[in-house]
């Protein structure tokens, strides 16, 4: 059975996975920090989180996260799947960023 500390928890680490992918990005980028790119960084981390607790409350009756091994595992898949949301993500809005700039300009 899960809690909602525990919930909150994977929440977090989901959160903050996002996030953590949403900064090395920016870093291995080399540009200056825009606040307003990186709004959609927070978006999908929000989105994220969201997903994990659900997912987390769906789950409760076949994960036993009394044992803290399977706690600690339990955090790093929420922490990669947070990343993966936001790489995810971030590809996917530059692949429709690409499609619809290929289309708009005349030729």
């Amino acid at each position: 059975m899960i809690t909602d500390v525990q919930c909150l928890i994977l929440t977090v680490a989901a959160v903050l996975g996002a996030l953590g992918a949403a900064g090395l990005g920016w870093l291995d980028s080399g540009e200056p920090f825009i606040a307003r790119k990186f709004t959609s960084s927070i978006l999908r981390a929000l989105f994220a989180g969201l997903l994990i607790a659900a997912g987390s409350f769906l789950a409760a009756t076949e994960i036993d996260l009394s044992n803290p091994v399977m706690f600690i595992y339990q955090v790093v898949l929420a922490v990669l799947a947070g990343a993966g949301i936001d790489v995810g993500g971030n590809r996917l809005s530059g692949a429709i960023a690409a499609r619809s700039k290929q289309t708009s300009t005349p030729t």
